[in-house]
């Protein structure tokens, strides 16, 4: 089971932080689902918290942001701010074996090319990095 960080308006669980302050001390099949979008909007390191959390990682969730603030809204893979590169190594360096989903919170009314885009980029990023 994982707890899905969820940004700063979120009482509960704001940040990744928050998540693992209240897991660290169960089990430890409890873990972190990554929402990076929004640990960014709570202010935290998604490529840090990766390398923090490592053993109670889970499942991340995987979009991009405009630009960091507490109200900024989700954009396509690679379009925005968001270090997808960086990220991708953290998860190489840990050996991250749990899911990577993308997240599209854009256009839903014609979500497809947003989702391609987006799986596209994060495919290429991967290519790319296995070949260094």
């Amino acid at each position: 089971m994982a707890i899905h960080n969820h940004g700063p308006e979120d009482k509960l669980y704001p940040s990744p932080a928050d998540v693992y302050d209240r897991i660290k001390g169960l089990d430890q099949r409890m873990g972190l689902c990554l929402d990076i979008g929004h640990a960014a909007r709570a202010g935290a390191d998604p490529v840090k918290v990766v390398g923090e959390y490592a053993p109670r990682l889970f499942d991340l969730h995987i979009k991009d942001l405009a630009v960091i603030s507490q109200k900024a809204q989700p954009i396509e893979l690679g379009r925005g701010v968001l270090d997808i590169p960086g990220l991708v190594k953290a998860l190489t360096r840990i050996r991250y074996t749990g899911y990577c989903s993308i997240e599209h919170e854009m256009d839903m009314n014609d979500p497809l090319p947003g989702i391609a885009e987006s799986a596209g980029y994060f495919r290429g990023v991967v290519k790319t990095l296995s070949l260094e």
